[in-house]
């Protein structure tokens, strides 16, 4: 299994993605009215941050959600996929960083990448303000709905965040069934098949307990977690105290914890070593819940 992982960092670089489809999530216009002005926009200029060298694209001002799909190579489809949910504290999207880098990464283990484009900025989030949750619901049922065209197996699909999209991703997990008051009901299920938590925010309150609001119960997907204990962005105990909520809510959960490593680290190789691994062990993981198979192993519906 280690070698599968493997073989998928080899192929990051290599990997052309194609982006096979776009669509708004809400092409009528969004549940609620924006309260944003201005045009969405790239903040990398304004805002600079580099990680391995690189600069972060940071696109905010969004008020037209939208999923991309990037699926793998042709004859490498497994049928899984996971729909991506970058991070950025609520206030914008590291697209590259946390986004398309991890969809090329998918592709490499024959996952089809689901990149979701959701609202931010936004004050607050789950419970108080639920757009970002109605958003990634939108975005798996979407993606359930259009499986088979997609080359997707509507029983294997995930999600996978990082920082405030981790945050979103657990949201999701435990309220798939969350019914938004101007949202129009749907018989398409939301809830996922797994969650992978990349150095997640905001799952740890001071007291080191988990928020109500997010608190696990036996219907939440087998989880991933990995974050650094160095982290500067969210303290360790949003994995520690995750996990354990995990574990007495009963659902298989697998968590790695780097000694360093900071905050917002991606897939890009930095000096720390979690950057490179991190992804070799999540592989190992899905495979160890069958949700992705050998390379090579082509999914027919």
């Amino acid at each position: 299994m280690k070698m599968l992982g493997l073989i998928g960092l080899l192929m990051l670089g290599s990997v052309a993605m194609a982006q096979q489809h776009t669509m708004l999530l809400w092409p009528e216009g969004t549940p609620e009215p924006s309260h944003l002005t201005g045009s969405e926009r790239d903040t990398t200029l304004a805002e600079p941050a580099i990680v391995a060298g690189k600069p972060i694209i940071g696109l905010t001002n969004v008020d037209r959600p939208s999923l991309a799909v990037y699926p793998p190579p042709e004859g490498m489809n497994g049928g899984a996929a996971a729909l991506v949910f970058p991070g950025g504290g609520y206030r914008l999207l590291a697209m590259d960083l946390e986004g398309t880098e991890v969809c090329a990464w998918l592709n490499s283990l024959g996952m089809t990448c689901v990149l979701v484009k959701y609202r931010v900025p936004e004050t607050g989030h789950y419970p108080e303000n639920t757009e970002d949750l109605e958003d990634a619901q939108q975005a798996m049922r979407l993606t359930r709905k259009y499986a088979s065209g997609w080359g997707i197996d509507p029983k294997r699909i995930g999600v996978l965040g990082f920082s405030a999209g981790a945050h979103l991703a657990v949201t999701l997990s435990t309220h798939p069934d969350f019914q938004g008051k101007n949202v129009a009901a749907s018989t398409v299920d939301a809830r996922p098949n797994f969650q992978m938590i990349i150095y997640p925010a905001y799952t740890s309150l001071p007291d080191d307990k988990v928020p109500e609001a997010i608190a696990p119960t036996a219907a939440v997907p087998p989880t991933f977690l990995v974050q650094a204990e160095n982290d500067y962005g969210a303290k360790v105990e949003s994995s520690v105290d995750y996990f354990l909520a995990l574990k007495n809510a009963k659902v298989p959960a697998e968590m790695h914890i780097y000694a360093e490593g900071g905050h917002g680290f991606g897939l890009r190789p930095t000096d720390a070593p979690v950057a490179m691994k991190w992804p070799i062990l999540a592989a190992e993981w899905l495979q160890t819940i069958q949700m992705l198979g050998p390379l090579g192993t082509v999914w027919k519906p």
